[in-house]
């Protein structure tokens, strides 16, 4: 999970990651997104706007964390969303992702379409 949290981190810092409801939503719709993370203390309906979204624009989705650790790892306050807008940070952080317990939710692109 730590290891999870400093590729998070380093996305931000080499500008490779988008946090904030609107941000994203842009960044899935433009293709830009190629990875999103969507806390899972998450209102119910953030949750379900950003599945949809994330299936209908085939960007793999990960529900888990709580909106503190995702903050945390960003060094920002709380976040909610984040979507990381780099392929080989994106693959990195699948590939380490499924191990994890703490994920509740993991959707590849393409699947329930």
């Amino acid at each position: 999970m730590n290891k999870l949290f400093s590729q998070l981190g380093l996305a931000r810092r080499a500008g490779k990651l988008a946090t904030g409801d609107e941000i994203v939503l842009k960044a899935i719709r433009s293709k830009e997104a190629k990875l999103v993370f969507v806390a899972e203390n998450a209102s119910d309906n953030t949750k379900k706007k950003f599945r949809d979204k994330c299936r209908t624009y085939g960007v793999p989705l990960v529900i888990g964390f709580d909106r503190v650790q995702l903050g945390v790892s960003v060094g920002r306050p709380e976040r909610v969303v984040l979507a990381v807008t780099d392929k080989g940070f994106a693959n990195m952080m699948q590939n380490g992702l499924k191990s994890m317990s703490e994920v509740e939710y993991i959707e590849q692109a393409g699947e329930g379409q």
